[in-house]
């Protein structure tokens, strides 16, 4: 019974922790003297802009990265779930799957060997009852089912067992993963960025499944309907100077939902503050610089009083000299308990597309789609896009979404079928988009992406989609938010007159998913976007294309 994770449920803790990397030399660390815990029972929601460290403090919490200063004290029985599932990953699909069982079989197994040994071992029973409770917890009877419902609910269960897990696909690896967790059902279960790649049912599954976990959880997000469903609690990574308490705190015990109006008030606090601050600090930078002529006001001396005058100038100046002092003393303190300015907010300010009203031909088609097949993938029998539409295309994992913008992109050809694509420009935002060698900065990437021109006439630095400090980082060095943005402002540099997003708000943050919604609503040109994005679809009042239903 060694082998089993058999422990009281235990808390996920950490003192202090900081973090810095070398490629950011200059900036402050990514995370710096972090605080958290969380109990058994809780699922805390991390969040913040791209790049704040959520990923970075994930791999701390797990293990696999050791922080610069600080402690982290976890339950032994913990699983993590990167972003990016590990590529080279060894063994099959059944192996994996196999080996989230293992602990729950053996669970079930030693019950029965200890119900045998309690007549004759007395010591037996206090086993019998730990291993029980463990068992329970994790559902261990009806693990075989659960992995059964659970594979498959996640496009997971036709995969042959024998087949080498590093022949999947990200989205697929991702998944697979995400099932053997939940099966699994361990004490410690953290997650970065989970409701990529699910489509609703994954997601619903996903959701009912965490809430009813016994153990901590701890997942990186940027899915609102999934804060809103599954955190009891929220830490922001990027609250600013007064945090969502307006003492600067980072952690927010409520909804999504009223996290959203706690930010904005903390935001105009910092403002409205950041303000007043200043004003004390011009004031009391005028007070050091009075004169003598402020003291002691009126005219010049008569001959007559020369002598008492420089009496009462020796004490015009002390007095000068005084609240000088007084206002210096003063003017150090508040520059040392001032807040910093609030920094401006990363808004993305490029172009989606342009028009391209003269290249629809007599029709007015920027894109046109008969008996479209591609062999295992899609079927689609006429799809006619509009100039100026834009479309959203829905449907479950595997039902050809991205397979179909990779055919209006012209990367893919199509089994059978014709493909009409009359717009002249057309730009590809992909899921897993490839930007060159990890070791090549991102202002390069996205020259060496669009062309030295076309860089020149539509800079990186004016689409608002990275931040400057981060434009001499190496790619490989970005957080996959940051890199999606990097590809975003490839796909739209030239402002193409057809855009095809898949899963634009995939690992983007809160407020660039706001701003996509916003910018999609006014594009004057064509728009393809495919989209698992509950917030988004609900509030989708445009056409819709459903596929696989």
């Amino acid at each position: 019974m060694s082998s089993l994770p058999i422990t009281s449920a235990t808390a996920l803790t950490a003192r202090g922790l900081v973090r810095s990397y070398a490629t950011r030399a200059g900036d402050p660390p990514v995370l710096d003297g972090i605080d958290l815990t969380v109990a058994p029972g809780a699922r805390l929601g991390l969040i913040g802009e791209n790049g704040t460290g959520k990923s970075t403090l994930l791999r701390l919490l797990a293990g696999v990265d050791t922080p610069d200063a600080g402690t982290v004290a976890a339950p032994a029985d913990l699983v993590y779930l990167p972003q990016e599932p590990a590529t080279g990953a060894g063994g099959t699909v059944g192996d994996l799957l196999d080996a989230a069982l293992a602990p729950l079989h053996a669970a079930v197994a030693e019950l029965e060997r200890l119900a045998g040994a309690l007549a004759e071992d007395p010591d037996a029973a206090a086993a019998y009852d730990r291993v029980l409770a463990w068992a329970v917890a994790h559902d261990a009877w009806d693990a075989d089912r659960r992995a059964e419902v659970t594979a498959g609910t996640l496009g997971v269960g036709d995969l042959e067992r024998d087949r080498p897990v590093r022949t999947l696909s990200g989205g697929e690896r991702t998944r697979l993963a995400m099932a053997a967790a939940l099966v699994r059902r361990p004490a410690c279960l953290l997650l970065d960025e989970p409701t990529n790649h699910l489509d609703d049912a994954a997601l619903d599954l996903l959701e009912r499944t965490l809430v009813e976990l016994p153990g901590v959880v701890v997942a990186a997000g940027h899915d609102r309907t999934f804060l809103d469903r599954v955190c009891t609690e929220l830490v922001d990574l990027d609250a600013g100077a007064l945090g969502t308490d307006g003492h600067g705190g980072r952690r927010f015990g409520g909804s999504f939902t009223e996290y959203l109006e706690a930010q904005a008030a903390s935001r105009r606090r910092w403002e409205e503050t950041f303000a007043a601050q200043q004003e004390e600090l011009d004031r009391l930078r005028a007070a050091t610089r009075v004169s003598t002529h402020a003291i002691a006001p009126g005219r010049g001396p008569r001959d007559n009083d020369k002598f008492i005058t420089r009496f009462k100038g020796a004490g015009v100046e002390r007095t000068r000299a005084r609240r000088v002092n007084d206002a210096q003393r003063r003017l150090e303190v508040a520059e040392r308990e001032a807040l910093p300015k609030p920094p401006r907010p990363l808004r993305f300010s490029g172009r989606l597309t342009t028009s391209g009203r003269d290249d629809g031909g007599a029709s007015g088609l920027a894109a046109s789609v008969r008996d479209l097949r591609v062999e295992s993938r899609l079927r689609l029998d006429r799809l006619d896009v509009p100039v100026g539409e834009t479309l959203l295309v829905t449907g479950p994992n595997g039902a050809g979404k991205s397979t179909l913008l990779a055919v209006l992109h012209g990367e893919l050809a199509p089994d059978a079928g014709t493909v009409d694509v009359r717009a002249r420009r057309v730009g590809l935002l992909a899921q897993d988009p490839d930007l060159g060698p990890p070791d090549r900065t991102a202002r390069d990437a996205y020259t060496a992406a669009v062309g030295t021109e076309r860089a020149e006439r539509s800079p990186l630095r004016e689409l608002g989609l990275l931040h400057p400090r981060e434009h001499g980082t190496p790619t490989g060095d970005l957080s996959l938010g940051q890199r999606r943005r990097l590809a975003l402002a490839v796909a739209i540099a030239d402002a193409p007159d057809l855009l095809l997003l898949d899963e634009p708000t995939n690992h983007v943050s809160l407020r660039l998913a706001g701003e996509l919604e916003e910018a999609l609503a006014t594009a004057p040109g064509t728009v393809v976007v495919t989209s698992h994005d509950r917030w988004w679809r609900a509030r989708w009042d445009g056409p819709v294309l459903a596929l696989g239903g």
